[in-house]
């Protein structure tokens, strides 16, 4: 929406993110429920995944969580055997998947898929990829806010 001198609303703007975020977590978190897991699980299995031997702070950066929530999470996940954690160089503690968390993070995957399908279903091709540019030039790490 535009006010009246005809620039865009930025409160409403940053409203539509959130709604949008929260749309898609609230529908990820009953579906993925489905397939006995929670959206902030899921995202700690991909984060593992994609960078197995992680440490529990590198994990929290990526899954956006502080270290104690990550490492409160990561101890239900291991208890669960979907991640074993393993000492690694020093103090650090390395984490990695088990079978059963590839098989959850797979499940998820599929469940992620359908999801971001739909949410994004009104876009073509090109306003995705003009949407995801724009997303990424606003949160790019390291600018100042």
């Amino acid at each position: 929406m535009r006010t009246a001198a005809g620039t865009v609303d930025l409160e409403e703007l940053g409203r539509a993110v959130k709604e949008a975020q929260y749309r898609h977590h609230r529908t990820l978190d009953t579906r993925l429920a489905a397939v006995g897991t929670t959206l902030a699980q899921w995202d700690a299995l991909r984060a593992i995944a994609r960078t197995p031997g992680a440490s529990a702070h590198e994990l929290a950066v990526a899954t956006f969580q502080g270290d104690q929530s990550f490492g409160t999470l990561a101890s239900r996940l291991a208890a669960q055997h979907l991640i074993e954690r393993r000492p690694g160089h020093g103090r650090r503690i390395e984490h990695h998947l088990t079978e059963a968390g590839e098989r959850v993070l797979a499940a998820g995957r599929a469940v992620t898929r359908d999801v971001l399908a739909a949410s994004f279903g009104p876009l073509d091709e090109v306003e995705r990829a003009t949407l995801l540019g724009l997303l990424r030039r606003i949160g790019s790490p390291g600018e100042a806010l």
